[in-house]
């Protein structure tokens, strides 16, 4: 199962951009929204998160969420001018952690054969692995944008892997490459 923990990497590679673009952003700037109608960077955080583990949840193994209260908010399905509510930094960073621990017990769990149907959770993890990357990446163009137009922050280089390549200006990771 070399192919996920390969994965695994490009998860954690996608999560450490993500960091790149917002640590140095100071409270304000990551709750800070450009309109009504824009989630803040804040916001992207959490729901990176969030949807790492409803699909974690629902397509490999049936947990609680780490924090239930933020469901709602994350969930894109929550109209725009609904997202100004954020949680502290602190706190969106805790549950950033625990989803991406989450992910790599379960996603190892499988790796090592410690799953019912472990062929099939194979298929199953590479292609949800593959999804979470590009959505990571997807949200990471959003916050990119608010981080140099909107508050005049530069970009980092863009991560070194093979793998990667951009597609309509959004990072993309190409599982075929």
């Amino acid at each position: 199962m070399d192919d996920l923990k390969a994965l695994l990497r490009e998860y954690d590679r996608a999560r450490a951009y993500t960091d790149e673009l917002w640590r140095d952003l100071t409270p304000d700037e990551v709750t800070w929204r450009p309109h009504g109608n824009s989630s803040a960077i804040g916001w992207h955080l959490g729901h990176q998160a969030h949807v790492a583990h409803f699909m974690i949840r629902n397509l490999t193994a049936a947990e609680p969420s780490p924090d239930p209260e933020l469901d709602a908010l994350m969930d894109s399905a929550n109209p725009e001018k609904f997202r100004g509510a954020l949680p502290t930094v602190e706190r969106l960073t805790a549950f950033r952690d625990t989803v991406a621990e989450r992910v790599h017990a379960r996603i190892g769990d499988i790796a090592a054969g410690n799953v019912g149907a472990p062929t099939q959770l194979t298929v199953v993890a590479t292609h949800l692995l593959t999804a979470l990357i590009n959505h990571e990446y997807q949200h990471d163009q959003w916050i990119s944008e608010v981080r140099t137009e909107d508050l005049g922050h530069a970009l980092p280089p863009d991560p070194a892997s093979d793998r990667l390549s951009r597609v309509d200006g959004y990072l993309v990771l190409n599982p075929y490459a």
